[in-house]
Order: structure tokens, then sequence, then C-alpha cells
């Protein structure tokens, strides 16, 4: 292991700042329901406020999520209003404010609620338990692409003269500090939907597991990408850093879920699926490039 990428990325996690994050997590929200019958209410409260909650959960949840006939209205852009299917207005096309219930189905409310309103997934995760683990799963899919689409970045500069994650990188002579900066990114993430505590030394457990993991996947790129002749090797690379953060995340969003990240088998596998859809992600960007 390379002093010199200790270094860069101790410089690339110069550029993360957990109290942004924290920042994000505790801005206010407020979920308005809206319904016919108290029977229809009682519904989509049982799903946004489930009855194995604990009091204390209980009463932070109902600061949060109100039924309209409380008198409440909505009045700030981080307030949304949910109808009821059968409510005059249940029908209606998602907004940005508006959404309606699915009895039926109510995880397409999530998926639309998450599709319109993304600047309030990781609020709505930390509080609103249903949200949860579709949040962990987009924040663990969104980041793993970044990280691919920065492994074939840097790999062809010609083709994509310019690419930026979402957070200032600055000039770093190691790619690995970028992509396991980005992945310790992730577990900040993940530790604010799942309401854990956010922070480098709170965390420190799990940075040091993915600081030790990406020496693994580094090599095996540099293996397979040396071997293969005339940028053959672009397709491997960029699937491994999608796998290596995919796998990071999918264990991470276990541990902080039931309290235990993945046994090395169930590494083992979960890395062979990943590596499978990395290909593909890596396959499909790279076509798209030949069609510009």
């Amino acid at each position: 292991m390379s002093v010199k990428i200790f270094q860069h990325i101790k410089d690339a996690l110069g550029n993360l700042d957990p109290d942004e994050i924290r920042r994000h997590t505790e801005r206010p929200m407020r979920l308005f329901l809206y319904a016919n019958h108290d029977e229809s209410y009682r519904q989509m409260e049982d799903f946004f406020m489930p009855p194995q909650l604990s009091d204390g959960k209980r009463a932070e949840l109902q600061r949060i999520v109100h039924r309209a006939s409380e008198g409440y209205l909505p009045s700030e852009s981080h307030d949304l209003e949910i109808y009821f299917e059968d409510s005059p207005q249940g029908l209606l096309t998602p907004t940005r404010h508006v959404f309606a219930f699915w009895p039926d189905d109510p995880q397409l409310t999530i998926r639309d609620v998450l599709a319109h309103r993304p600047d309030l997934a990781i609020p709505l995760a930390l509080h609103v338990h249903p949200f949860r683990e579709e949040v962990s799963k987009r924040i663990v899919k969104k980041v793993a692409r970044e990280n691919a689409l920065f492994s074939l970045a840097t790999a062809i500069p010609d083709i994509i003269p310019f690419i930026s994650l979402p957070w200032a990188i600055g000039e770093f002579a190691s790619d690995t500090a970028i992509l396991t900066a980005n992945q310790i990114r992730m577990a900040f993430l993940l530790a604010a939907a799942s309401d854990r505590t956010v922070g480098y030394r709170e965390q420190k457990g799990e940075i040091a597991t993915i600081v030790a993991g990406a020496f693994g996947w580094r090599a095996l790129a540099r293996e397979l990408v040396g071997k293969i002749p005339m940028g053959g090797g672009l397709l491997p690379k960029a699937a491994i850093a999608y796998a290596g953060t995919r796998v990071a995340g999918m264990s991470l969003e276990r541990y902080y879920r039931l309290g235990r990240g993945y046994t090395r088998a169930e590494r083992r596998l979960a890395y062979e699926d990943a590596l499978k859809r990395g290909k593909t992600f890596a396959a499909s960007l790279l076509e798209g490039l030949k069609r510009k």
C-alpha cells in the first residue's frame, strides 16, 4: 500500500464536509395527508407511521406528518401533500408538491415523491421510515455510477474532457483517492438516511473498511487494464469501480439497518453480481459516446 496513495486520500477527504450533510438532513419538513374518510387517513398513517414504531419515534413523526383536517396548511417549498386515491385530487399527475397515495402499491408513492423531490430524500429517509430503503438504494446506485463514469473519464480524457463529482475534488494524482473519497461521502449519506451519526470520528470503522478495500479493486483494475491492449481494459476498469462502490454501499446499508455487514461469502456473491451490472453500465456509457 502506497504512502502516497494514503496522502492523496487524505487530501481528497479535505473536500468532504459531513457538517454539510448534517445541515441538509436537519432541514424542516412537513407531510400533509388528504383523504375523504377516517379509514383512508388511517391507512396512510399506518404506512407512513408503522404501528411498531417506538413511542418516541411516533411522537417525533407526529410533528412532521399531519392530517389536513387538523387545520394545518402547507406553506413552504419543503412541504408535501399526499392525497388518498379516492379523494378529489387523488388521481392528479404528481407535481413537485402534490402526490397520490396508492393503497395497493404504496411503494409507487415513495418512488413518485423521490423522483420529483430528490432534494428531500435524506430528510424523508431519516424521519419517515418507509422511504429509507429506497433512498439508500438510490444513494448506492448513484455513487456507483459516478465512480464508473469517473474511471472512464480519467482513462479517456480526450473523449470526456471534463467531469466533476458533486463535491470539489481538486487536483490529485490518484484516481483511487477520488473514488475512495466518493465512497466515504456515500457512507455519510447512508448514515444520515439511516438515522445514524455522521462524521469521520463517528464512522471511523466504516471509513477504515472503505480505505482498505480500495486497494484490492485498484490492483485488480490495473491488472485487467494492463493485459487488454488498445483500450480494451476501459470496461473492466469502470466495471470494477462500479462494483467496488456498489458492494461497499450495500454492505453499509445492511450494517446500518441490521447491525451487521456482509460476510466474506456474501460479499463475493454481491461483487460478482455488481461486476456484471458495472460492465453493462460501462458498455452503455461507451456506446453513448460512440454515437456522439
